[in-house]
């Protein structure tokens, strides 16, 4: 067994499954752990140790996600949870909800998971949603006051801590633009002609 495959202990989705729907045979974590670890050996065989490396750094990066995710979800079931029960506290929380959407298993759509991101960071960077076009992935945000000093630094950090907690809850979103609180777009601009002249002014 390559030292990389010892890692490889808990199942993992099948290749070619279809996301978010159950596959005909449910993943093994033996099996998996099989067909991984002579994945692993094939290309040690290949006298490529640079390929072997990154492959096993892959296999431990992946674990350690998967690893993390599954340890908040056990920690967020086994505390005590609000009055929207333990479906709530996973859904609000980022790791959980970007293995879920990774899988295509989320239940929200991206509307809502664009609000549960800015509820997750409201109280310390207040933004609202402009506009979102799910056609190009772009999402404008509307900068609330947070009742900090005003710098550009602060705003900065701000509007990044903001963009990530997005990037966790709503991946789709593809690009992000702010505009200043209180900015609108402008109306438009109403052209006010003279009044055409009546039968009794025009003789």
């Amino acid at each position: 067994m390559s030292a990389g495959a010892t890692t490889v202990q808990a199942a993992a989705p099948q290749a070619g499954a279809p996301r978010g729907a159950a596959s005909a045979a449910v993943p093994n974590a033996e099996a998996t752990g099989r067909r991984v670890e002579e994945v692993l050996d094939r290309l040690a065989q290949r006298d490529d140790r640079e390929a072997s490396a990154a492959a096993e750094e892959l296999v431990r990066v992946l674990m350690d996600f998967y690893g993390a995710g599954l340890a908040r979800i056990m920690h967020l079931l086994g505390r005590g949870t609000d009055d929207g029960g333990p479906r709530s506290a996973l859904l609000g929380d980022d790791l959980v909800t970007s293995l879920l959407v990774l899988h295509d298993l989320h239940p929200e759509d991206t509307a809502a998971r664009i609000g549960r991101a800015l509820d997750s960071v409201r109280r310390q960077h207040p933004a609202e949603v402009a506009e979102f076009d799910g056609d190009t992935g772009t999402l404008r945000l509307r900068s609330g006051d947070s009742g900090g000093c005003g710098c550009p630094s602060t705003n900065q950090q701000a509007q990044q801590a903001v963009e990530a907690a997005v990037s966790c809850f709503a991946p789709e979103v593809t690009s992000m633009q702010w505009e200043a609180a209180g900015e609108r777009p402008e109306p438009a601009l109403l052209q006010i002609s003279r009044r055409p002249p009546t039968a009794a002014t025009a003789s």
